[in-house]
């Protein structure tokens, strides 16, 4: 058996699983400290017997970015001298955020052009003279980025060793396994995953001490952004991994409970609607940047379009559904939980999609009023679900999420709205059936004659990440394979991405 938990902005859903049965499923609302919300979850799951695994996908990291709150003091060193100073680190963020993270950039020689050539050696004294800067400004956290390190990462590896030997303790996040091409965006990417790392430790902590105080010894895995687990160990170094977690784990479920691999999924919770496109029953990857708190990144996150639209939303004149949302206040201020906030959730159980709270304090809404609601939230997510497609062909919708009964059977211009059993905790499912994940996204030199063992050694090293990740070894396949040679780069060079995902090793 394995337990799924998904902590969304409302509720906290979680399911115990019995293979592909779901034997129970529970919805709480969520907590301000997010882990008393996941202890309540899984205590209401009333667990008997042996659970195998706990997977658990959560806000903990995206909130606080977002929230500007519980982040590191973090410096960014940036290999690339003398290129690059007119755009030096920390010059495209929020000043709210630059502040919160005590942010502070520096700048030293190395870096290569893309086409490999050093634009300039590295100084390991100017290293250590940053480092004995970065310490007596007591800051906790830093991220190396090199120009071109996806190319080759040699400068960003040393540079670690020199700044670990001189900073002892002090964790060390490196670009080139985080983010793609792009200085700016990955290096972004690379300089928040590092102001989360004293959190991401705490967090980790805190889940496995609730899990032990539950009594369950199974290995705690989290979700990550493409749809597959990673372990606490993981979890530590990479927490911008756990960003799109929540849309991802709806997206994974519905594939598994409408039995559709290619398909627009909407999950509407409490606070947002989040439409994303399976292809091969997993998340369609964003191919472009993708701004996170303001911040422009370009790590592994799935395309996903989020619109003002949830249970929680509040109607404004009768008209206009969010963007606002009661969120996890909901059962004190909706009408029919005798609040005096009209709500979607107020309308639905006006038109008699849902039966909570009170029926009677809604009696009172105006029928036309109602169904003009609910013709808007139709007509807006119809909208969303056209702008996520990429080729004429119709996409099935599946409907997942609570506030999924604000969606009518058929949608405008989109046909008819699968929404299978369990639609509610599809979230919750989507992380308790995840796979562990392996994936190469690399530029190799690909010799006249040799391609076949280039894109076999790409495949097994794909499949060998998998199998360290915890996957058993005879189950991994390969799911995703993209060649893209690269003709501006010398010695035939050619950009391979492969990923590999297999079940959880018993």
């Amino acid at each position: 058996m394995r337990i799924g938990i998904d902590v969304g902005g409302t509720n906290t859903d979680a399911v115990l699983m019995d293979g592909d049965r779901v034997v129970s499923a529970v919805k709480r609302t969520t907590s301000k400290d997010v882990t008393g919300g996941i202890v309540s979850a899984i205590e209401g799951l009333n667990v008997h017997g042996d659970v195998r695994a706990v997977m658990i996908g959560t806000t903990h990291f995206i909130n606080a970015l977002v929230e500007a709150d519980r982040l590191a003091p973090t410096a960014s060193v940036r290999l690339g001298l003398p290129a690059t100073t007119s755009l030096p680190p920390f010059v495209d963020w929020p000043d709210r955020l630059v502040e919160a993270v005590s942010g502070r950039g520096y700048l030293c020689h190395g870096g290569h052009e893309f086409d490999g050539r050093v634009i300039s050696e590295l100084d390991p004294g100017e290293l250590r003279r940053t480092a004995e800067d970065i310490r007596a400004r007591g800051i906790r956290s830093v991220a190396i980025s090199s120009i071109f390190s996806p190319v080759n990462q040699e400068f960003e590896e040393r540079a670690a060793e020199i700044l670990a030997e001189e900073l002892p303790g002090v964790p060390i996040s490196l670009s080139h396994e985080i983010g793609r091409i792009g200085l700016l965006e990955r290096e972004n990417a690379t300089i928040v995953n590092a102001a989360l790392r004293e959190l991401a430790d705490e967090i980790v902590d805190g889940l496995a001490q609730a899990m032990a105080g539950l009594g369950i010894s199974a290995p705690l895995y989290l979700s990550q952004n493409d749809g597959t687990l990673m372990d606490l160990e993981f979890a530590r170094r990479y927490p911008v991994a756990t960003f799109a977690s929540g849309p991802t784990n709806s997206m994974r479920g519905a594939a598994v409970l409408s039995g559709l691999e290619t398909c627009a999924v909407v999950d509407i919770g409490g606070t947002t609607s989040d439409i994303g496109v399976l292809n091969g029953a997993f998340p369609r990857e964003a191919t472009t940047e993708v701004t996170v708190a303001g911040i422009r990144t370009n790590f592994r996150m799935p395309d996903v379009l989020s619109i003002g639209i949830g249970g929680g939303s509040r109607i404004h004149d009768g008209r206009t559904v969010g963007p606002d949302s009661v969120g996890y206040e909901l059962t004190s201020r909706a009408l029919v939980f005798g609040g005096s906030t009209l709500t979607a959730t107020d309308i639905a159980v006006a038109a008699g999609l849902a039966e909570l709270g009170d029926p009677a304090l809604v009696a009172h809404l105006d029928r036309e009023m109602v169904a003009g609601v609910l013709k808007r939230i139709a007509d807006d997510v119809a909208e969303a679900v056209e702008r996520m497609r990429t080729s004429p062909e119709p996409l099935p919708v599946v409907g997942v999420g609570g506030g999924s009964i604000l969606l009518p059977d058929a949608l405008p211009g989109c046909g008819e709205v699968h929404r299978p059993g369990n639609y509610a905790v599809a979230n919750a499912i989507g992380a308790a059936i995840a796979q562990i994940g392996g994936e190469v996204d690399r530029i190799y030199t690909v010799p006249p004659g040799r391609r076949e063992a280039v894109v076999d050694e790409a495949k097994q090293e794909a499949v060998d990440r998998a199998v360290a990740g915890g996957a058993r070894p005879g189950s991994v396949r390969i799911v995703e394979f993209d060649e893209i040679p690269l003709p501006y780069l010398p010695g035939d060079a050619t950009r391979i991405k492969v990923k590999a995902v297999g079940e959880l090793h018993a």
